[in-house]
């Protein structure tokens, strides 16, 4: 169904301190990295869809009020350790991790923003296992 999701970021290297711990504990290996100004991470088994961070074309950068970008954890304790990981890096709690049964009775997530303010979310759709 996507190609990509872009996010648009205004400091590169601010970013990619952020994101590159971020997709790793989650992961998703780093499939390029243009010191211009933009970098992309790769699903499995891949091609596509891919993540990817940049400058925005226009060279303006307003993170929009409503959107926001799932990544998927393998567990709950992942959810957990991507939060954490988030903040230590310098996002910002949108929603500490838990149970959202509202979406569903297995839906764990957690929200932040990243030094953009950009909203993201990390999510775990599995009971947790016995």
């Amino acid at each position: 169904m996507f190609s990509h999701v872009f996010i648009g970021i205004r400091d590169f290297e601010r970013a990619l301190a952020f994101y590159r711990p971020l997709m790793a504990l989650l992961g998703v290996p780093e499939r390029f990295c243009d010191p211009d100004g933009w970098a992309g991470w790769q699903s499995h088994p891949g091609p596509r869809p891919l993540l990817v961070i940049g400058r925005p074309f226009e060279g303006e950068h307003a993170p929009g009020n409503g959107h926001m970008v799932a990544l998927l954890a393998s567990d709950r304790g992942l959810v957990d350790r991507a939060h954490a990981l988030a903040l230590a890096q310098g996002g910002t709690c949108e929603g500490a991790p838990g149970l959202r049964p509202h979406y569903h009775p297995h839906y764990y997530g957690a929200y932040f923003r990243d030094p953009d303010g950009n909203k993201l979310c990390v999510a775990c759709h599995d009971a947790p296992s016995p």
